[in-house]
């Protein structure tokens, strides 16, 4: 098979290149490195069967030419990270409407089909839990910088499914919930590398708020498999999936089960809503996907535990 992956030198992307070119597929990856990192493919540099572009998902011209000859495109390009979407929302909104509008055009126009990965951050702050797939969303109000990021992934699902009922392309919808492992970064936001980097180095384990809102963390290597399960189902196409664990665990535990397994005597020190950076965003309370939908199609879902990802990336690797 060959396969396209925008945004495919950061973390979840880089992962499933991984894994195809493993089993012998043909993998070509556009980026423009604004997040992603070439470090995370170095060892593909040579593969005979990759190659790479680096250039904007918003590129009609180069995502013409990267698309043109492949069987199926992952759409993974978006700004990555709440800091990230706080500090440029324009850029993300941009990102994720004409990104996608520009990879649905082209993938109509050369009879390839799509993934789309969309995020839980269309759900929003609903009371409706778990969260369903054919639920209705509430991204919030659009004063709130972090709703225009849910609304803009919402409008791109929109987008696909639409030209999926209408135009012949087929598109499957990934939801994707709070994914974890090797190779992510704190940098932008991202809570379980933040809090590894800190207890590690001795210092203060912040958390936001008290603490109690809660998230649900899936191993990478298994959101992987889950999606390569799906890809290949009948009926999956013109679908949206939740992808991740239902395996609720408090922010406040999470930084507790980081001191403890990595031997750290770090201090969990928890900011009050005055200091904490994102200021002017809603707190999600809790974010619990139902996962039905994926254990009925595909008969599985994530299922390491937090412990489990946190013991595997304190191994040294080699």
């Amino acid at each position: 098979m060959r396969y396209l992956l925008t945004g495919g030198a950061g973390f979840i992307g880089s992962h499933l290149a991984d894994r195809l070119l493993a089993r012998g597929d043909r993998v070509r990856i556009l980026d423009d490195l604004s997040t992603g990192s070439l470090a995370n493919l170095q060892k593909h540099h040579s593969h005979p069967e990759f190659s790479f572009v680096e250039a904007s998902v918003c590129d009609r011209a180069a995502v013409d030419r990267s698309i043109a000859d492949c069987d199926l495109v992952f759409h993974f390009a978006a700004v990555v990270g709440v800091d990230l979407v706080l500090k440029d929302p324009q850029r993300a909104m941009r990102i994720n409407l004409r990104g996608t509008e520009t990879v649905l055009d082209a993938a109509s126009a050369s009879g390839c089909k799509v993934v789309l990965a969309s995020s839980s951050e269309v759900y929003g702050a609903s009371k409706d839990l778990p969260f369903r797939e054919d639920a209705e969303l509430s991204p919030g109000p659009s004063s709130n910088l972090r709703s225009g990021y849910a609304f803009s992934k919402a409008l791109a699902e929109c987008h696909a499914l639409a030209m999926d009922a209408t135009s012949g392309l087929q598109v499957l919808v990934l939801r994707f919930f709070n994914t974890v492992g090797a190779r992510q970064i704190g940098t932008h936001g991202m809570v379980l590398p933040r809090f590894l980097a800190q207890a590690l180095a001795g210092e203060p384990i912040t958390v936001y708020g008290d603490g109690r809102q809660t998230r649900c963390f899936a191993e990478v290597g298994e959101v992987v498999d889950c999606l390569l399960n799906l890809i290949v189902e009948p009926g999956s196409f013109g679908r949206i999936f939740n992808l991740g664990t239902d395996l609720e665990i408090s922010i406040a535990e999470l930084a507790k089960t980081v001191r403890r397994l990595t031997g750290s005597d770090s201090a969990l020190r928890f900011l009050p809503p005055g200091e904490v950076p994102r200021r002017g965003i809603r707190e999600i309370p809790r974010r619990l996907p139902d996962l039905s939908r994926l254990r009925q199609v595909i008969g599985r879902a994530p299922s390491k535990s937090v412990a489990e990802i946190i013991s595997e990336l304190l191994v040294p690797v080699g």
